[in-house]
């Protein structure tokens, strides 16, 4: 029997192939893009960054319109980021510390391998859309809404929160200091964060009884560990980027940009979807934070 869409009988590894494909053709339009435009990174970095992103996302639009299903993009929120940092540091200029790029490769590539490898694991295939998207469809044109707020509005949130790599391992020619330090711990803990908040999430999802809500371990602290991981990640790109040279500041509007979405958007969304399926979640969601963890407030004795 198929599916609603690319069909229930394609198994996970003929999805994830077709992925693969489809991403090898959005790195290769990032890496040809700019050059065509005459946007070497040593002289136009933000320029070539912004290509290369925003042509890659325009080709995976074209794969998830070709199957009909916007969860094509969902990896491309951590598959260009560590290619782009290879990229930006082999046209840095003279004077940039050898270690800060070593540094930031390291956290860049770390945060990516283990979101990837976690996207990975829990996609059903194509056979399966995020049910966002098939929401943002009822609301417009099916193609509009792909385009944009699928597609071309994630790849700007990303970009911007990607501007704080020029200076670190572009242009930035600070000697690596304490700043550089505090990044480093910062943008791992954030990454250990994420593992361990969806490791726990896995294991609950395994054994949860109809309506059960999650919290426990990190979950019993906040309502979303794993977006608090990925909102501090993106803050240790800046503060990598502050290190490197104070005058990018204003490169903060990244992670900004990315905690505004978080909070304004992504937990809302998914707080109600909760609190709509689940009747013990008004209850939890009183006691915990959305977002960053502290202790459960306790219930009232009054």
């Amino acid at each position: 029997m198929t599916g609603r869409r690319w069909g229930e009988r394609e198994n996970k590894a003929v999805s994830l192939g077709v992925v693969a494909l489809a991403y090898a053709t959005a790195l290769g339009a990032a890496w040809v893009v700019p050059a065509l435009f005459g946007l070497g990174v040593a002289d136009h970095p933000v320029a070539a960054l912004a290509a290369a992103y925003v042509s890659s996302a325009l080709v995976i639009f074209v794969w998830s319109t070709a199957v009909d299903n916007g969860s094509m993009f969902d990896a491309w929120w951590s598959v260009l980021p560590p290619f782009a940092v290879l990229a930006l540091a082999a046209g840095h200029a003279a004077g940039v510390p050898s270690l800060r790029i070593e540094l930031v490769v390291l956290v860049v590539w770390v945060w990516a391998v283990r979101l990837t490898t976690n996207w990975a694991r829990d996609w059903p295939g194509l056979h399966h859309e995020d049910w966002r998207y098939l929401n943002l469809y009822t609301k417009g044109p099916k193609v509009l809404m792909s385009l944009f707020a699928v597609h071309v509005f994630p790849c700007l949130i990303v970009l911007l929160g990607s501007l704080s790599m020029v200076p670190a391992v572009v242009v930035g020619t600070r000697a690596v200091g304490a700043l550089d330090a505090l990044a480093l711990v910062v943008g791992l803990g954030a990454a250990a964060i994420e593992l361990v908040a969806d490791e726990q999430m896995r294991r609950f999802a395994r054994t949860k009884q109809p309506g059960e809500v999650m919290q426990h371990g990190l979950w019993r602290w906040s309502r979303h560990p794993n977006y608090f991981g990925e909102i501090l990640f993106w803050w240790a790109l800046w503060i990598f980027g502050v290190a490197a040279d104070p005058a990018w500041w204003w490169t903060v509007v990244g992670p900004v940009a990315i905690t505004a979405m978080f909070v304004g958007a992504s937990i809302p969304m998914l707080d109600q979807r909760s609190r709509d399926r689940r009747p013990a979640f008004a209850v939890y969601a009183d006691r915990t934070p959305a977002l960053v963890p502290r202790p459960p407030r306790r219930k009232s004795t009054v």
